[in-house]
């Protein structure tokens, strides 16, 4: 038998780790074969989508032998109205990760230089390094991403992109919009700012800087995936000039956000009084993750975010340990990946029921840890 004949990979990707950003609960149930007793780690909402937004797909659904609309009319229309900005202003996919591949390949090619955060979102930097990105990455600065540091490493640097979270994932610290609109304002020509709001349904009004979709150096991010519920349904969207957005169209997948997915994002969006008390009751989850925290000695940092870190109070092998005894116990959350902010574990809002569970493992997690 002749031997097997294998393709040619790009020795650039055949190079690179075979990893993905996130390891999901569900690989994990299958390594352990223990079912988790409850999902706090995701940055789900486990208070579901609006009920007209399940009517909405249900009724959808019966048409799925249809393409759902290549142009994302309706949606757009809708997004726009949202905002009050134009059908051209909006970029949509299957969520802001899909966005994000989409925008490091509009603006980058390999070798040039892209700066983010050390210990940020880990999927935009996973398709930086897929195309072959310089990546320049700035600590974090008493739990903030450090927006003056950042800023300079692109002018510095001569970056390309320039990713920033308002608020933080993995932190879910914040800052106001007037530090927001100065890196805004202060980003270099050349570079595009990556304006990741995927938690600022969460966040305080006062954290998010205007609208303005005549600037082209910044693009503003948003998704259905946290307060709307919808992580499974897989809808983001992008907010930016229309000069940009427009070649989002040139190389995204023109088929992937479905019939139903569009359906369902309307059918949010036209129910905010859902929406408000959702955030609401993750507010709630907030305080209470908090009380539990104190309760064990642990510190809960302040969190604009549908999740709170709690701080350990020592260094990250130590929060592997809790966080390893937590997962064992049935209770999955997760943690930041990076030194210090791996001094943490990141515990999504949940229900009492699910926070009762965390209260009750956690003593326990905490004393075998130790």
């Amino acid at each position: 038998m002749a031997p097997a004949r294998f393709p040619r990979i790009v020795p650039h990707i055949a190079s690179l780790p075979s990893v993905t950003p996130f390891v999901g609960p569900e690989a994990l149930e299958r390594q352990s074969g223990v079912k988790f007793r409850t999902r706090i780690g995701a940055n789900e909402s486990v208070f579901g989508p609006s009920p007209k937004v399940i009517e909405a797909i249900a009724k959808a659904a019966a048409a799925s032998w249809m393409y759902g609309d290549p142009e994302q009319h309706d949606l757009k229309a809708a997004i726009a109205a949202h905002h009050g900005a134009k059908i051209e202003n909006v970029a949509i996919d299957s969520g802001i990760d899909a966005l994000f591949g989409i925008v490091v390949r509009l603006c980058v090619e390999p070798g040039e230089t892209v700066v983010t955060s050390l210990g940020g979102y880990p999927t935009f930097i996973f398709h930086c390094e897929g195309l072959g990105a310089r990546l320049v990455r700035v600590p974090y600065k008493d739990n903030h991403e450090d927006w003056q540091a950042l800023l300079a490493a692109a002018r510095h640097e001569n970056a390309r992109l320039l990713y920033f979270a308002n608020p933080d994932n993995p932190m879910g610290s914040w800052w106001d919009a007037a530090d927001v609109q100065k890196l805004i304002d202060g980003t270099p020509e050349g570079c595009l700012l990556v304006l990741d709001e995927a938690y600022s349904d969460t966040a305080p009004a006062a954290a998010i800087p205007p609208l303005d979709l005549s600037n082209p150096s910044v693009l503003r991010f948003r998704t259905f995936s946290k307060a709307y519920g919808m992580a499974g349904v897989r809808v983001g969207y992008c907010l930016g000039h229309p000069d940009v957005i427009r070649h989002f169209d040139k190389i995204r997948n023109h088929f992937d956000v479905t019939r139903m997915s569009q359906a369902g994002a309307m059918a949010a969006l036209a129910d905010q009084p859902y929406l408000q008390d959702v955030v609401a009751r993750i507010a709630r989850a907030r305080v209470r993750i908090g009380e539990i925290a104190a309760a064990n000695g642990l510190k809960a940092l302040p969190s604009a975010t549908n999740f709170v870190a709690v701080d350990c109070g020592r260094d990250g092998n130590y929060a592997r340990k809790v966080l390893s005894e937590l997962v064992g116990r049935g209770v999955f959350v997760r943690m930041p990946g990076v030194a210090p902010l791996d001094r943490c574990i990141r515990v999504s809002a949940g229900t009492d029921a699910d926070l009762a569970l965390f209260a009750e493992m956690l003593p326990q997690a905490l004393k075998a840890a130790k």
